[in-house]
């Protein structure tokens, strides 16, 4: 790249700003035939893809990737075909943008009420999983939205080969390249450079490791959507259906254990602790997850000392924090005070306990008598995600269409004038 890293992400943002008045005014036909393009362009290109990862894949293992970023960034037969589903669903998702709401008349006559719009030009800056790429290219487009995309070096070759799909499926919807661009250099000052630009890019969404957010957070002049951990929680209640609290703590850990949703930690009640534990340490043990306990914990299974540091680790790894606690209010307690305010359940056949549980968690999903693994975009309907934001504002949650747009509000009226009577 001959021009300078500056130079080169304010081009991006010029013809993304430019590329965002298009697509912010384009049918949802329009946008769907772009989607379902894409789709198909994706389809055809499985072995291209494959390809691609694998010079990702071993670029990884010879710069000694961890083996849950490995596990990320793999793009596996399945998640290809997740891909797909993906974007066909969002094309079958409403269209959110122009949708008016609360029209209601004011003593001068006038009409007051809210429409849906775009919020612009967004950038998305992650890392290892390349299957990003598709879920933010997708929300963006149908929102409405054009969208810089700063994937990691390690995925660069994968996000290259997406990006060829995405760009078939913009094509054949006859909307501009610029609509989805992802970012080619690998230079870390594309991302200093894409935060900084405020005049180009209306929001940031950063989805990657700890320290990544947190210099995003900091040094962005964009406003940022985001979350920094996912130290979720299962907590077993004394009124829980213990075959059933097995199976969905089991599953919570072990569905995968590079995603944000894993839980963390499991809290049990000291009531059902003696008949639970030795079943689900043997259990884990059989999967091979570590465990790590309390003092009480430790009493019942002989696991390792849990650590004051462990309450508050998103391992993201085959190792389980386990505490007993002497109920309810304990559990919530701990949970408020080292969860990251991601998500959070409780296992319980108690309708009090449960409702006390859910309004009393203060995170951006609680769950009753489900795993925290569930908590997905995918899962939650909304086609993909851009991501699961533990902010308040402007989104919380798994953050699809909607969360990628925003309202204004219009007023019609005929011919009143304020302070005069009408004309």
């Amino acid at each position: 790249m001959t021009e300078s890293v500056l130079d080169y992400m304010t081009r991006l943002g010029r013809a993304a700003r430019e590329a965002s008045r298009i697509i912010g005014r384009a049918s949802t036909a329009q946008k769907n035939r772009a989607l379902q393009a894409a789709a198909n362009a994706l389809d055809a290109a499985r072995d291209e893809l494959t390809t691609a990862n694998e010079l990702d894949l071993a670029a990884g293992r010879a710069n000694g990737l961890e083996a849950a970023l490995l596990e990320r960034l793999a793009l596996t037969p399945a998640r290809i075909d997740s891909m797909i589903v993906g974007l066909r669903q969002v094309a079958a998702l409403p269209d959110p943008v122009g949708a008016i709401r609360d029209m209601s008349f004011r003593p001068s006559g006038i009409q007051v009420g809210k429409m849906r719009v775009p919020l612009g030009v967004i950038g998305i800056i992650y890392e290892s999983r390349p299957n990003v790429t598709i879920d933010a290219a997708s929300l963006c487009l149908k929102s409405g939205n054009a969208t810089i995309l700063r994937g990691g070096s390690e995925a660069i070759n994968s996000n290259r080969a997406i990006a060829a799909c995405i760009q078939r499926g913009l094509a054949a919807a006859e909307l501009p390249a610029a609509v989805v661009q992802v970012v080619e250099t690998t230079d870390r000052a594309a991302v200093g450079a894409l935060i900084t630009m405020p005049e180009y890019v209306d929001v940031i969404v950063p989805r990657g490791g700890k320290g990544l957010i947190e210099r995003v957070s900091r040094d962005a002049r964009v406003p940022v959507i985001k979350h920094l951990d996912g130290i979720c929680h299962v907590y077993v209640s004394a009124h829980a259906d213990l075959p059933k609290a097995q199976r969905i703590a089991f599953n919570a850990k072990t569905y995968r254990y590079g995603i944000c949703g894993a839980m963390e930690t499991l809290l049990v009640d000291q009531i059902v602790a003696k008949d639970l534990l030795p079943l689900m340490a043997a259990q884990f043990r059989e999967k091979g997850v570590e465990l790590r306990g309390c003092e009480r914990t430790r009493a019942i299974v002989d696991v390792l000392a849990a650590t004051e540091e462990d309450w508050n680790t998103e391992y993201l790894a085959p190792i389980l924090s386990i505490r007993v606690v002497n109920g309810l209010d304990q559990a919530i307690e701990h949970i408020n005070r080292h969860g990251s305010h991601h998500t959070d359940s409780i296992v319980s056949e108690n309708l009090a306990e449960t409702r006390r549980f859910v309004a009393e968690v203060d995170s951006s999903s609680v769950m009753i008598n489900t795993p925290t693994c569930f908590a997905d975009g995918f899962e939650y309907g909304l086609g993909a995600e851009i991501g699961i934001s533990t902010d308040k504002l402007h989104a919380r949650g798994p953050v699809g269409l909607e969360g990628l747009t925003c309202e204004k509000y219009i007023v019609v009226g005929d011919g009143q004038l304020r302070g005069q009577e009408s004309v």
